[in-house]
This record gives structure tokens, sequence and C-alpha cells, in this order.
């Protein structure tokens, strides 16, 4: 039975391609998931070992202190620098600090835009930096720069460069260019390099460093240093040794890359379960045209396991051709997306990991996941009775069997709608879980009712075929119905796509329409003031306040506290200027109470602990861990425009030592334009100016970004499930040839034909999108039920401009299909195709 699975294999070869493609998809994804994030992990390890390798001993914050500490005094170094195992201790001070181009642009943004002190020792090197050209800075007016950002902007020792911290930039001497194992670096962003002193007043405070690194003289262990150092250092500091603090990095990658793998083996999950479809189809159809050769072999004497394992062998070939093929391709795209893909700036260089147990998983899903879909085909066709050697080419399924199967499929959908609709009405993260349990069950029923659904659904465009397109549109309409089991499963495989795709559709329209509506009344400003990366301060808003026609400038400081032990997110405001720019949601209270000292807190905080106007709530201060009673003068709707506590800068102030400004808001007469605006701000890099569309589109737009990458990640599957169309048709083909050479005969011609099948592959293809849209809306509706008290002014919004896309799409999705097997058709013998069985 062996030999006889292998020859029927290379036997039906060009009907198995589309099988094997569909597992080398769904295995691609899979295993392209596990070396991407092996390989990210690989890298992003090794980085920080690096970085930590000339570290035996680190001395930093204790972040379990409470208290003002301005960081570690330079007679703490000294008093390290001369305990007994030291060879020697430098203090490293660093912050934010950017470096605009010579067309006053940020060569590089996001988070990984460092600056740091040069800490030459007695041989005038640091070992943390290599030179290739000039050397460190040696007074307030030099810099060095990473070899990366000065070729980018062509920069040169003895140029002149431009760097921002807060405020505008302020030019320096380029004294050195060098080459690092920093994050920052390796991480694609930038580092600049100033003297000691200069860093400790441009970061810190003069005097005092942010870390001290300790270097172990010969055959002392970095452990007995770290608790000697300890002993000497105020409560304000601690010490950890170099292979701790990468450990713990190393904890912080793995758990990003965790986080990384299980929402992407989501969406292999997905694909790997259309291809199941496909695959069942495949071999039920390859049973059903070769019953007489099953019962042949039934009739020499084969048992039922041994017709089940024949076809369970083949199974399994075809699935490990399909997941060597997806293991070679999944390592392609983890390539692509190592080179694409930006983890806050860069993802660090490092070699393509393909573990062995990347390989291993690779091959027992595919194989595994063929022969479980290959399983149900087998066992019918093991039931194929001898007799059916001489009788039909085709056993349909027994009226029992369809009975069962729609009575299972229609009770599974109505109870999981009900679950759906019970979960919908449960509070807290129980109702996620119920509506999701729903969800699949509803979505299983649906599934195994698609073949039942076929023929009412199918006979509503069958008249629409006849008119417009003939003999050709009866004959399609008539074939889509013939066997409703193999149009139900060609049309699951899209169904499931466009459910997931529908769902998330209108989850994202209905937030992105909420976010934007409010964004509408919230903000008042024409303008809203930015910089991508860099930091404002108060001198830009002045700055704005100089601009003709500017009525009111609003900046917005961020800040952290803890009220009442709950660490929050804190807009600072000035009152006067906020309410000429910003309208809060107020649900209770005043926004005026923000000008008494009082404080505003977003409503879902309130909620969760309880708070309400006229609360008085103990106040500790991040910066300064001083603490203050704090009264909630109002509570306003929660949105993605402010914080969700706001105050006045004038509260707060005493308590910041570290005062920035992410965004300013601009009110103006209309007499003034973005030009003006962006003209005062001139010599801050990477400042930008939006109007009103622009903030709108900012702050919803966010939500189709997470919708694109969400039908990205989709995209296997949709063409896991074309694959299937493919497939089906060009199997339909093979059997109908006697048909399609008798149509011929009569009169049919070739563009007839290929009409046919064409309007054939249209007609499942929109059948499957149907299906899947309104499967999907139902979902779409219950996860916006379940999120509704957290978006404010929420109304359920049903994308039909999308939907009647996503209909086109699979009208053209099935066109694309039948190309191969609409053209074959057309190309058949008419003589040898009638003759054939």
């Amino acid at each position: 039975m062996f030999r006889t699975a292998l020859r029927n294999v290379l036997a039906h070869k060009a009907r198995l391609l589309m099988t094997v493609l569909a597992v080398m998809l769904g295995v691609a994804f899979v295993s392209g998931t596990l070396i991407f994030t092996d390989t990210y992990k690989n890298a992003a390890t090794s980085q920080t070992a690096k970085s930590y390798a000339h570290v035996d001993v680190q001395v930093e914050e204790n972040t379990d202190y409470v208290g003002d500490s301005p960081g570690i005094s330079r007679k703490t170094l000294d008093e390290v620098t001369r305990l007994r195992g030291v060879a020697g201790a430098v203090g490293r001070v660093d912050g934010l600090a950017y470096v605009a181009d010579r067309d006053g642009g940020l060569i590089a943004s996001g988070l990984f835009n460092s600056g740091a002190n040069f800490a030459p020792g007695k041989d005038g090197k640091d070992p943390l930096y290599a030179f290739t050209d000039g050397s460190g800075p040696t007074g307030p007016g030099q810099i060095a720069l990473d070899k990366d950002t000065a070729d980018k902007g062509g920069y040169r020792v003895g140029d002149r460069v431009s760097v921002a911290l807060k405020g505008p930039a302020k030019r320096y001497e380029l004294s050195g260019v060098f080459t690092t194992e920093d994050t920052s670096v390796a991480s694609g962003g930038s580092l600049v390099l100033f003297d000691t002193p200069s860093a400790q007043r441009l970061f810190l405070r003069p005097g005092f460093f942010e870390t001290l690194t300790v270097t172990a003289a010969p055959g002392v262990s970095s452990t007995g240093l770290a608790a000697a150092v300890g002993k000497v250092l105020p409560d304000s500091a601690k010490a950890e040794t170099g292979r701790q603090l990468a450990d713990e990095n190393a904890k912080l990658v793995e758990g990003d890359a965790t986080l990384l793998g299980g929402i992407l083996f989501a969406f292999a999950g997905v694909a790997l379960f259309v291809s199941v479809f496909l695959i069942a189809n495949t071999f039920t159809m390859l049973a059903a045209q070769r019953t007489r050769e099953l019962a042949l072999l039934r009739a020499v004497g084969a048992s039922r396991p041994q017709v089940t394992r024949s076809v369970l062998i083949e199974a399994m070939v075809v699935g490990a051709v399909g997941s060597a093929a997806g293991l070679g391709l999944g390592a392609v795209l983890a390539a692509v997306a190592r080179a694409t893909v930006e983890f806050d700036g860069g993802t660090p260089d490092g070699p393509l990991i393909v573990t062995s147990t990347t390989v291993l998983v690779a091959a027992v899903v595919g194989v595994l996941v063929t022969m479980l879909a290959a399983w149900l085909p087998a066992r019918r066709a093991a039931k194929i009775p001898p007799v059916a050697a001489i009788g039909s080419a085709h056993l349909p399924a027994t009226t029992r069997s369809l009975i069962l199967r729609n009575s299972l499929g229609a009770v599974a959908t109505l109870l999981g709608a009900a679950v759906v609709v019970a979960g919908t009405g449960t509070a807290g993260s129980g109702g996620g879980a119920v509506v999701g349990f729903g969800a699949l069950l509803a979505a299983t029923g649906v599934i195994v009712l698609i073949p039942l659904l076929s023929r009412p659904v199918i006979a509503v465009v069958r008249p629409l075929l006849r008119r417009g397109f003939g003999v050709s549109g009866v004959l399609a309409g008539q074939n889509a119905v013939r066997s409703p089991r193999r149009t139900g499963a060609t049309a699951s495989a899209l169904a499931i796509g466009l459910t997931l795709v529908s769902a998330l559709t209108v989850l994202g329209v209905t937030l992105g329409h909420s976010t934007d509506r409010m964004t509408t009344d919230i903000v008042k400003a024409d303008y809203m003031v930015t910089a991508d990366g860099a930091r404002l301060d108060a001198s830009a808003g002045a700055a704005l306040r100089k601009v003709p026609g500017v009525r009111a400038v609003s900046p917005e400081q961020p800040a952290w506290m803890r009220l009442d032990g709950v660490q929050e997110d804190v807009s600072a405001v000035t009152p006067a200027d906020f309410d000429k720019t910003l309208r809060l949601p107020v649900v209770s209270g005043s926004q005026g109470t923000l000008a008494k000292g009082q404080i505003a807190v977003a409503e879902d905080e309130a909620r969760s602990h309880g708070w309400k106007v006229g609360d008085t709530l103990l106040a500790v201060y991040e910066d300064s861990g001083k603490s203050h009673r704090l009264t909630v003068g109002a509570v306003f709707a929660s949105n993605e425009v402010v914080r969700p506590v706001v105050v006045s800068t004038d509260v707060i102030a005493p308590d910041t030592t570290d005062a920035f400004l992410s965004k300013i808001y601009v009110t103006t007469d209309g007499s003034t334009d973005e030009k003006a605006l962006a003209d005062a701000l001139a010599g801050r890099p990477g400042t930008r100016v939006d109007d009103r569309q622009d903030i709108r589109d900012e702050l919803s737009g966010a939500f189709d970004t997470v919708l694109d990458v969400l039908y990205a990640l989709l995209a296997i599957s949709l063409v896991i499930a074309v694959l299937g169309v493919v497939n089906t048709l060009a199997m339909s083909v093979f059997e109908r040839q006697r048909e399609v050479g008798m149509l011929r005969a009569v009169g049919l011609d070739r563009r007839g034909v290929t009409r046919m099948i064409q309007l054939e592959a249209v007609v499942i293809a929109v059948f499957g999108a149907v299906i899947g849209i309104g499967l999907g809306s139902f979902l779409g509706w219950a996860f916006c039920e379940l999120t509704k008290a957290d978006i404010p002014g929420y109304a359920l919004v049903l994308p039909w401009g999308r939907f009647g896309l996503f209909l086109l799409l699979a009208a053209l999705v099935g066109l694309l299909a039948a190309l191969w097997p609409a053209r074959s058709a057309a190309r058949l013998n008419m003589l040898t195709a009638i003759k054939s069985e």
C-alpha cells in the first residue's frame, strides 16, 4: 500500500500542487515567525551582552528609594575608586540629544537619539568608543558623533553641527567620529558625546552622575566587588554586576519577542485553518474521482484500514514536501522582515537563526495538518464498496449524513449567536472570553451550514446570471450548486478570512469614527505643534505668541505622579490658554476648576478607582518624591487628546525638575498660516506644525494603521483561500471533461466555456464573501459592544463602502482564480473529452 500511495501521488502531482502550496504558505508563516523571533532575540541579546561586556559592576539609581536624589555625587565616585579590588571607576551621564542635518531636519528620529559624556582614562581613551577620526570632546563647544550619524549628515571633523536638547538647536564643533556597541546606535539612532562637565550640566546637574562603571582588579570577582561597592553607596543608589544587567535586559527582550511571536502565531493558525479546507476538499475530490480504482483495491483484497492508510500516506508525502518548501520560504520571509520591521528605531544586526526546533515544528505542523485534513476523506474512501468498481464514478452523500450535518450546524450557529449576545452584556474581561467562545462556536456552525446555505443564496443571483450571460450564466449557476459540499468547502476558506477582516474593519472604523468625532469636539485650536522625537520647551511657546494673528498658545507638559497609590500619566496645562484651545468633554464638575489648582480625571480612571468630584487625593510627584493633597474638580470622558489626568502647570512646577513640552496648541484669528508658525520655530529640528485635518488624521489614523497591519497578516490566509478556488475549479474541470466535450459538441464555443467557468468561480467567491461579511459584521458589533464603555460618543459604524470593496475584490479573486481552469476547459479536445470516463 505504501508503493501504491507513492504512485498515486506521482500520478496526481498536478492536482496536488495547490495543496502543496497551501501547506507551504501555512508552514512558511509558522516557521518564518519562529525564525524571525529567534533571530531578533539572539541579535538583541547579543547586542545587550556586548554593551555590558566592559562592565564588571555598575552603580545606578535605586528604584525602591523614595525621595529626591540628584544623582551619584563625585564624592561617591571617589569612595568607590579607593575600594580594595577596584581597578578603576568612571562616572556616566546621558540624556536625549538630536542631531540636525545641514538642512535643519533630524538625521534620526525616535527614542534612540542619545547624548552622553566622554570619560577618558589616563591614556586619554574611553573604552566604550573607538575613534576612527579625530578625538573626544575636550570643552563645552565640542562634540563627537557616531560614524553612522556623521556619514548620514555628511559631517567631517572640524565641521559645525547643530544639536538640539530642549529648545533651539545649538552649534558645536565636531571633534571626532567613533564606533561603538551602544544600543542607541545599534537600534538605528544617534549618539552625541560631550565632555563630562557639559554633559552633567545639560542632562543632570554639575558634579553628579547617573551611573558609575566599575572595573575589577585582576583576580577579583564581580559579585564580591558589587557587594563591597554596595556598602559605600547612599540609599538612593545600588550596585549590580554586568552579568545581572545583561540578564535583566535579555528577559525584557525575550518578553517582547514572545508577545510578538504570540500575535504572529495567531494569524499563522488562521492560515493553517484555512488551508485545512483546501486540503480536505482536494482529497475528497481525488477520492471521488478514484472511486472505481479504490473499489478495485477493495475487490482484490485490500481492507478498509489499508485504504485509509494509503490515502493518509499520500497526505503525509504532500505534507512533507509542503513543509520543506515552507521552511525555506519562511526563512526568506524572516530575512525580509528583519530588513524591514523596526523596533523603536531599528532591529539589531545578527545572523539568521534557524534552530532544530524550528525545523521540527515546521515538519510536524505541515505533516500533521495535512494528515488531519485528509482523515475524513480517507475514511470516506475506505467505505467505498467493491461493487462500486462497476458502478458510478461518484457516490453521493447519504440523506442521513446531510440531515445530521445540517442539524448540528444549525444548533452550533444558534447557540454560538446566543452566547455572543449574552457575552456583550457581561461586564469585565469575562465578557471578552464569552464572546470569543461564542464567536468560535457560531463560526463553526456557519461553516458546517455553508453547503445548505449555498442553494438559497446562489439562487438569488441565478436570474441575473441567466439574463446577463445567457447559456453560460445558466450553466455556471447550476454548476455552483451541483455539489453543495464542494462549493461550501471552497467558499468556507474565503468566508473565514473575510469574517476576520470584516469584524476587524467594523471595530476599527467604529473606534476611528468615535475618536475622530471626539477630536473634533475637543480640539478648538487651529494648529498643533509637535517635535519628531525632540523636545519643545517654553521658548517655543514664547516664539509662537509673537506671531501676528495668534490669539492663544496652550502648551502641554507631560508629567507623572501617583494618585492615592495609582501611577498616572498627567497633562499639565495653563488653564487660561487651555480653555481657548481645548474643550474637555466634562461629565461632572467644571473645566474651570483647573485654574483653582484642582485636577480633572478621565472617566474610566475615576470609575476604576472610585474617584468623584470633590474627592481629595494624595499626589506623590515622580521628580521630587514630595506629596500634596489635590482635589478632583472635574471628571471628563476618556479620549486620545489629553492624558487621563489634567492639572495646571502652576501646581506641579515646584516639584518638576525636567520640564518639557510634548505639544503646543495654537488658536489664531485666521490671518496667519502654517508657514508663519513654522518660521517662528526655525532652528528647532524635527518641529512639525499640523492643521486641524492633520490633527484628526494623527489621532484617528492610528486605527487605520492597525487595520492595515492586520490586513497584511491575514493576506496569506486569503491567498490560501484563492488557491482553494483555483484547485476546486481545476479538479472540477477534470471531472467534467465529458460534460464540457458534450457542451462543445452541441454548440457552446470556447468563449462560452471560458465564461461559464469564470462565472462559476465568481459566484463561489462572492458567496463566500457574503457569508464572511455577514458573520464578521455580527462579531464586529459584539466586540464594539464590549468596548463601548471605553469609547466616548460610541456609535456603531458599518463601513458599507469597504464591504462593497470586499465584494468586488472577491469577484476579482474569482476571475483570477478561474484563469487557468477556464483556459484548460476551453482547450479540451471535443472528441477526446467525450470519450473520457
